[in-house]
């Protein structure tokens, strides 16, 4: 039997990159996907590659900073399958600039998408785990968290103010069997990461993580984890 099997797994920011790739391992292993971006040409697109094996996928077009959206994107997931079992928060964002020349716009930006997202997204999962009696919550942080990224003060606070989230979510739904986890990458090569000289790993290297993550039983947690190229300067960075 496959690992997520009959699981209903909702993934933000999977028209490319990494959530594509996420999306792809969840289909492999059962799951039925709800798959969620911007750009509705791209994740049409990446929604028709992911029912060519046969995976159920609803796709829904979703700005995950703008409330109303990210409602009806739950609203739909309900409607059509039911319930849900796993939310996959990685839509995100990055912009580079010192911080003095970083814009109000900028920084706002940046943590609409990477933060406010997120939560409104956690916010709507929450209602409909706790009521259901469990499900799970992966968000895709990032080691900027943890050693900050040199001219990135938007991406740098918005990824710690993940971590609090994580972890205020974990306690908030422990008592209901909702877990949730920060898994912080290191540099994966996607189109976002352009033609950087930096040590990459790929993005299924990655995603196996998520998905041990996601396949773990619901009384057991990986709370924080993170995944790099071992020659990538973390250690020492700070």
């Amino acid at each position: 039997m496959k690992q997520l099997e009959g699981k209903i797994a909702i993934v933000t920011g999977a028209s490319s990159g990494i959530g594509k790739g996420i999306a792809e391992a969840f289909s492999k292993e059962g799951a039925k996907l709800v798959i969620a971006a911007r750009n509705q040409q791209k994740l049409d697109a990446a929604a028709d590659e992911l029912r060519s094996p046969g995976t159920d996928v609803l796709s829904v077009p979703t700005d995950v900073s703008q409330e109303v959206q990210v409602i009806a994107l739950f609203e739909k997931t309900m409607q059509e399958f039911g319930h849900l079992d796993i939310l996959v928060n990685n839509a995100g964002i990055y912009e580079e600039a010192a911080l003095e020349e970083t814009s109000l716009e900028v920084w706002q930006r940046t943590l609409n998408i990477n933060l406010t997202g997120p939560f409104l997204c956690t916010r709507e999962a929450m209602k409909i785990m706790k009521r259901q009696g469990g499900g799970r919550i992966i968000n895709i942080g990032s080691i900027a968290a943890q050693m900050p990224r040199q001219n990135a003060v938007s991406y740098n606070c918005s990824k710690i103010g993940l971590v609090a989230l994580t972890k205020t979510t974990a306690l908030e739904g422990r008592s209901f069997g909702v877990v949730a986890s920060c898994l912080h990458p290191g540099n994966v090569a996607t189109a976002q990461m352009g033609e950087s000289k930096e040590p990459m790993m790929l993005v299924d290297d990655l995603v196996k993580a998520v998905v041990t993550i996601a396949t773990l039983p619901l009384h057991v947690n990986m709370l924080e984890a993170i995944v790099l190229p071992v020659v990538q300067p973390y250690l020492g960075r700070g």
